[in-house]
Order: structure tokens, then sequence, then C-alpha cells
């Protein structure tokens, strides 16, 4: 008989976090007995088609706390305000903690919360749920029941953190990255950089192209491509100000927005070079450009340095003249560039879904070992 196990996954809205939810579900659907807790009803269909999965509503059931008529609506007020977003989250703990019981085993795959009996969480960063006293008053949510589960995150970085804020360890699972691109030849590539994720503030794609500027303000024809949707509803005011800086160097930048996965694919394999100034807990975007066999630039401090590979310090920087520094320096060197590209490949199967798949499966057949052996000692 199959062990039936829970998981926990507010909404799928995009992103590297949706990956990781839907991947633990296709690791675990053939041989247990899955229902996804989710506030709406989620398209199946095109979720596989995004993320490479196969599941279907023969595989999994599907518990949802919203009228279908009502959950867009619910989706774009949650878009707009964190407190209502907050709140529909604890709501979907509070129905999950009601049915928790019923499960052999209960998984959050969004972060680490309170699932009304001890499980594993998935933290992708901290202090992400627990929301204001009036939201944990709404799902009866313990700090202490968040604190009995057992934790894996997304990288080292993360853990470090999780340590100090939470006092609990977390095994590192890197979350699956799937992208499939052409394998273009080096040579074939333009010589361009690609600059992907929300076009948002904290992303600070503003600060990409001054640098890319100054680069070629110093004899190097390189160019930029910008791909990614636009930030939340309160962002307008940065996005258009990218928007103006685009078209004021429409010359060499192009924006890419809101691209079908397939196109996005296509502008990234072309791409000799990427850049990420945001300092990430992991960073899909980073992971897809190595993937694709671009030599990624990237912050010096966060989750991002794991992908690229801690060796690898040409390609990180602090400051944004640093930046520039160490981006002419690969640029003027091809036999730079051809190092970087070895040292690169051998990082790509640390995101695969094979490994993913693995070490999820393998951690829940440790916890029911565990769980065995208890009762046996009991008994």
């Amino acid at each position: 008989m199959m062990k039936k196990i829970a998981i926990y996954y507010p909404c799928f809205m995009g992103g590297g976090a949706e990956a990781v939810g839907l991947w633990m579900i296709q690791a675990l659907k053939d041989n247990h007995e899955i229902t996804l807790f989710t506030l709406g009803n989620i398209q199946l269909e095109q979720l596989n088609s995004m993320y490479g999965t196969s599941i279907s509503k023969e595989n999994i059931k599907l518990k949802t706390i919203l009228p279908k008529f009502l959950d867009v609506l619910c989706y774009i007020i949650m878009a707009k305000s964190q407190d209502i977003n907050t709140l529909f989250i604890h709501l979907l703990i509070r129905v999950f903690k009601q049915h928790s019981h019923e499960y052999d085993l209960v998984i959050s795959a969004y972060n680490a919360t309170d699932m009304g009996q001890p499980g594993i969480q998935y933290i992708h960063w901290i202090k992400v749920i627990e929301g204001k006293a009036f939201h944990r008053k709404i799902s009866g949510f313990s700090q202490e029941q968040l604190v009995s589960n057992i934790s894996i995150t997304n990288s080292y970085c993360v853990a470090g953190h999780i340590k100090k804020h939470y006092g609990i360890s977390a095994n590192v699972v890197y979350p699956p990255v799937v992208i499939d691109t052409p394998n273009i030849p080096w040579s074939e590539k333009e010589n361009a950089f690609i600059c992907s994720g929300r076009i948002a503030e904290p992303k600070q794609p503003h600060k990409i192209i001054k640098i890319l500027k100054l680069v070629r303000e110093r004899g190097f024809d390189i160019q930029l491509h910008i791909t990614g949707g636009g930030g939340s509803f309160y962002e307008w005011k940065y996005t258009n100000l990218v928007k103006k800086m685009v078209q004021e160097n429409s010359s060499w930048i192009t924006l890419h927005q809101n691209l079908p996965y397939q196109e996005y694919i296509e502008v990234l394999a072309k791409c000799k070079y990427g850049i990420h100034f945001k300092k990430e807990p992991f960073g899909i975007s980073i992971a897809e450009m190595v993937k694709a066999g671009a030599i990624p630039f990237v912050r010096s401090e966060g989750g991002q340095v794991e992908i690229v590979g801690e060796n690898l310090q040409e390609l990180f920087f602090d400051q944004e003249e640093e930046a520039v520094e160490k981006i002419i320096n690969v640029l003027s060197s091809s036999e730079k560039q051809n190092k970087l590209l070895q040292s690169l490949t051998t990082q790509r199967n640390l995101f695969s879904t094979q490994r993913f798949t693995s070490e999820i499966n393998d951690l829940v057949t440790s916890y029911f070992d565990t769980q065995a052996t208890k009762l046996t000692s009991k008994s």
C-alpha cells in the first residue's frame, strides 16, 4: 500500500521555487499517493510545458480553498498587497493543518512553516511565511512546530541564514534547472550579454546597463538582451525608468518582455555572457546561464557563487567599477574564456533534474525508514 503524502505550495505564479514544488511532485508521484494543497485551480498542462514535468490529475489529488471564478481575482489582489498575500497563505496553512493527520508525511515545498505535525520543509529563504501576529492567529502558527521539521534548502548560503535565524540545520538540495538549449558552438554565439529575471528594482537592471555601457566605452562592441516580465503594480515607475534607458541605448540593448519560454531559451542560447546584479539566495536564472554554456558575471556574495563555482574569482564583483574591469579582463582573452568554459561545464550537473529527484526520494525513504524504526523500538 502506497504511503500518503500531503504537499503544501500556496500558488503557482512563476519562479525557481515553483520548479522545486513541481519536481518534488514529479519525484514522488509514482511511488506515493500525493495530495497537493494549493490556493486555487492550477493548469497542469501549462506547468508541465514550462518545467518539463509530467504531472496529471490521475497522478495527484488537488485540495484548493478558492472558488474557480475567484482565483484569478485573488491572485491579482495578492500581487498588489503583501498583507493580503500572507493572509491567503495562512488561510491555506489552517486548512492544511486540519488535514495533516490524514497523511503519512507532510511536506512544505514553499519555505519554513508549521504543518500541524513534523514533516519536511524546503526553505528557499527565511521569514517568508511567518507574517504578522494577526496572520499567525489565523493559522494558529507555531514556531516550535516549524523548527521540529526536517529542513532542506537551496544553497549553503541560505543554510547559514537558516541556522542563524531559526537555530536549525538544513541539508542542501540544489533546485532542478529545467532548460534544454541548442548546443551552439562558442564561435557562433553573439558577443552579447543576457540579463534575465523580473524587471524590478531588487534585480537592479539599470546598474547592469551602466556597467555594460562603460565596457562599450572602453572599445568592446557588446550587445545586451534583457528578458523577463515587469515588476509588481507598485514598481511601474522603476520599470519605466529601465524602458527609458533601453530606448536611449537601443542600438545595443534589446528588451524582451514576457517572452514565451521557448523564445527565451533561444535568446539565452545565443549569448556568450550573462550578468546578474542582485545577491540571490540561489539564483535560478544564473544556473540557466551556466547550463546554456554562457559565462556569467555575478556578485561575490550569495547563493549564486555556488552556482558559478567559488574558485572562479574572475567572474565575481562587488562594486560596479570592479564589474567593468573583470568583464574587460575576460573579454580581452580567448584563452581565459576557454578555461572558464571548461570549469563551468563541471557545474552543470549540480542542477540536474535527475540529481534533484534522486535526493528527494532518498530523503523521503530515509524519513519513512526512521519512522518504522521508531515504531519497532516502541513495540
